[in-house]
């Protein structure tokens, strides 16, 4: 399998979140990029650098407002007065439509969901070209290939279309299904991830140009709780177009490979010919984040029957923090995925 990765992904280094009222340790590191290079190379994988295809294919899914946000706040943040030395919100508006400030404060507020998207001097870039690996995989889709690996990180699908929010600041797999769309495909998104995919939600829910789809722990009492109950569907043209399989904490490998048959069956039933797997693997039983108790072993299942569709896949990476099996996990996903 060929698979994409950048060095300048490594760069964006967050200090800090906040969980409980406790200022901790971010768990998105650098050092997962290292310990997922060596799971996908035991798979097989060939890696390769990204192309760079521009500004275009992610302000086609991020706003304009957005980018310029994103790419200056650092800067604009070091010229208040005591700041601390990454960007991090403290005022939030209650609702998307309230008016748009000038400072960097309350501009910080309107597009940062939470305090686990820290921004610091590297973090544009080093998600720039994580959404450039997301593309790069497309564009080998595009090419005829049946799988691809894109090591995105950080990673994207808690982000919206001009609002950070949960270690995510370009929703990398909305950016390659609105290209692959663009370019004549009927693309699904298979969401894997412990956390559902509420950018990815937000960014499609009132259109049906892609499919959906998420498998997570249930939200009522779990990360992003606001997102991701199944009874949200979509709405407008989009209505049925979103599908939530939300699990009780603590489901195991049998269930959720049940749970997977459900969205597998509805993903056929859309008839894409392109599939975006946003690939979490922290639904792991011993992940730092736990929610669910996915197995090592159950990974290569849960690999081989989404291989099973006989769809071209592009894997995009989402979550799964640091831990002795992080590697391992993301081997026997893509060798159940490769019929290994």
């Amino acid at each position: 399998m060929k698979a994409i990765v950048d060095d300048r992904q490594a760069k964006h280094d967050p200090k800090h979140f906040m969980a409980n009222g406790v200022v901790l340790p971010n768990p998105e590191q650098p050092a997962r990029v290292e310990a997922l290079i060596r799971g996908a190379r035991a798979a097989g994988c060939e890696f390769q650098a990204p192309t760079d295809h521009g500004l275009g294919p992610i302000a086609a899914v991020h706003s304009s407002e957005y980018l310029v946000f994103l790419k200056n706040i650092y800067t604009r943040w070091q010229r208040i007065d005591g700041a601390a030395a990454e960007v991090i919100p403290n005022i939030h508006p209650d609702r998307r439509e309230a008016s748009y400030p000038k400072s960097a404060v309350g501009q910080a507020g309107y597009h940062q969901a939470d305090t686990s998207c820290p921004i610091a001097e590297h973090t544009f870039e080093s998600a720039y070209w994580s959404a450039q690996t997301a593309m790069t995989g497309a564009n080998l889709m595009l090419a005829g290939e049946q799988s691809v690996y894109a090591l995105c990180r950080p990673p994207g699908h808690h982000a919206f279309s001009d609002l950070a929010g949960g270690f995510c600041f370009f929703n990398n797999a909305a950016i390659a299904a609105r290209y692959l769309a663009s370019q004549g495909k009927r693309p699904a998104i298979l969401d894997v991830d412990v956390h559902h995919g509420n950018g990815t939600q937000g960014i499609f829910y009132g259109n049906d140009e892609v499919l959906t789809v998420s498998i997570h722990a249930a939200p009522e009492r779990f990360y992003p709780f606001f997102w991701g109950h199944a009874h949200e569907r979509g709405e407008g043209v989009g209505l049925g177009s979103n599908l939530n399989l939300p699990l009780p904490r603590g489901t195991g490998d049998d269930v959720y490979l049940q749970t997977l048959d459900k969205a597998l069956e509805r993903i056929q039933a859309y008839g894409c010919d392109v599939l975006i797997v946003a690939l979490g693997l922290d639904a792991y039983e011993n992940d730092p984040l736990k929610g669910l108790a996915v197995t090592t072993a159950g990974f290569k299942r849960i690999g081989a029957a989404i291989a099973a569709l006989g769809l071209p896949m592009l894997l995009v990476q989402e979550g799964g923090y640091l831990s002795a099996e992080l590697g391992d996990n993301l081997t026997h996903f893509l060798q159940g995925a490769e019929g290994q």
